[in-house]
């Protein structure tokens, strides 16, 4: 397998493993909380059920009514709970990664289960007690003393003699029988065993090769490896439920930048209603929907959080330096409304270099207003869909990229603006306007 079969298989590998990190994380928090509801709701229906067997007594009328109502009233606040959880992994969606060391441990990769271990039925593991000829023997004593002199004696003890002979040896043929039986069972799960064990050496070996080829690569910047391994950051970042983490990387050796295109969770993600209340006059829980204002603020915090935590993940992880500029590249999966057609427009599009962004205390900042000073193109509605022009198009990462600061910084130098091309001076706009604080 040349070098880059070996890229290739210990990317799949990788991204198989962080991906299974990610889910087993995410699986044992949905069972919690799965199981948090199911004890909720067994509790609700005790008390339903409590609350029907008193209402068929009448001197326990009042006693059913106020469980009921408790019941329902536990039911409203359940449901704000719910809604305050999902509020609060959102708002934590950026301050979760702040504290976790997003670079990728090598040996983590390599294989950690053990050995399979040989376990055949306990009936077959050891050999059946082999029959002694003595303890069929030992019984029959020979004549002595007196007794030699009683007529028949010796033919009677040669008799049961014999017997116990013929005893031991059908006992002895026997147990020779269940013996090979019990080797001809064991054998082909000794076998099994045998090539498990084969296999599983196997798989370590190559996984510990292709895990040194990936190392080896990733070192010397070579970009498949880099790809492979942002990937890996990446697909390892959890979120909360309802984000579809689905995302390319591309890199450009000869600028060292990295281009992330990334799918971001649709506007339902932001929880509808604010609230929930149980009226007893309608015996009904009703919900307060969320103003249009505040869904769209927090869907905009939302995608402005995932930029943000993304590009911070990119350069913390780059633990070697092969990242001097990242391109994050937002869109969502929605319906043109006007057309019926699924679409992926933009939301948000952001550049920066390690330099700048390792200046940004992104624990303190105002998410918002952090980009808009990186000169973020962020869509005016993002609820809405309305789309941006990426920074970077994903599909041209190579050496013709344009940097947009770049070309600010080269505006003393009395450039002539006739000389750029339209991308050149759309981005050099754009980027005017935000360094102007406006938007664009």
């Amino acid at each position: 397998m040349g070098m880059r079969g070996f890229e290739r298989v210990i990317r799949a590998v990788a991204r198989d493993a962080a991906r299974h990190q990610r889910l087993a994380a995410a699986d044992q928090h949905r069972r919690l909380r799965e199981h948090e509801r199911a004890l909720a709701a067994a509790r609700r229906e005790a008390i339903r059920s409590e609350k029907e067997n008193i209402w068929l007594e009448k001197e326990a009328a009042r006693e059913a009514k106020l469980l009921y109502l408790q019941s329902r009233e536990e039911e409203a606040t359940d449901a704000n709970q719910e809604v305050a959880e999902r509020l609060a992994a959102l708002a934590n969606v950026l301050p979760a990664t702040l504290s976790i060391d997003d670079a990728i441990d090598f040996e983590t990769l390599r294989v950690r289960e053990r050995p399979p271990v040989f376990n055949p039925p306990a009936e077959l593991m050891f050999a059946l007690d082999e029959p002694s000829k003595s303890d069929f023997t030992r019984a029959v004593e020979p004549p002595s003393g007196f007794r030699k002199l009683i007529p028949g004696a010796r033919k009677r003890y040669e008799k049961a003699l014999l017997k116990a002979e013929e005893l031991y040896a059908a006992k002895h043929a026997e147990w020779h029988r269940q013996e090979e039986k019990r080797k001809q069972a064991l054998a082909p799960l000794e076998a099994e065993h045998e090539a498990a064990l084969k296999a599983f050496e196997e798989k370590k070996a190559l996984r510990d090769a292709e895990l040194e080829a990936f190392k080896v690569s990733y070192r010397a910047g070579e970009p498949d490896a880099i790809v492979a391994y942002c990937s890996m950051v990446l697909e390892r970042s959890s979120y909360p439920d309802g984000f579809p983490q689905h995302f390319s990387v591309a890199y450009v050796s000869a600028s060292k930048q990295l281009v992330v295109e990334y799918e971001l969770p649709a506007p339902e993600i932001v929880p509808s209603e604010t609230d929930f209340r149980y009226n007893k006059a309608r015996d009904e829980i009703i919900a307060k929907p969320r103003k249009a204002a505040e869904t769209k603020a927090l869907y905009a915090d939302v995608i402005a959080a995932v930029a943000l935590r993304t590009l911070h993940e990119v350069f913390e992880a780059d633990h070697f330096g092969h990242i001097e500029a990242c391109c994050f590249n937002g869109y969502v999966s929605t319906v043109d409304p006007s057309t019926g057609k699924d679409i992926l427009p933009h939301l948000i599009s952001v550049r920066t270099t390690r330099e700048r962004f390792a200046e940004i205390d992104l624990a303190r900042i105002d998410k918002g207003v952090c980009l808009r000073n990186l000169g973020a193109q962020v869509s005016r509605a993002a609820a809405e869909a309305q789309p941006v022009k990426p920074i970077i198009e994903f599909d041209m990462a190579d050496a013709r990229f344009v940097d947009q600061h770049d070309l600010v910084s080269g505006l003393g130098a009395a450039q002539n603006l006739m000389e750029l091309s339209p991308t050149e001076f759309e981005h050099l706009v754009a980027n005017l306007f935000g360094q102007m604080g406006l938007e664009s």
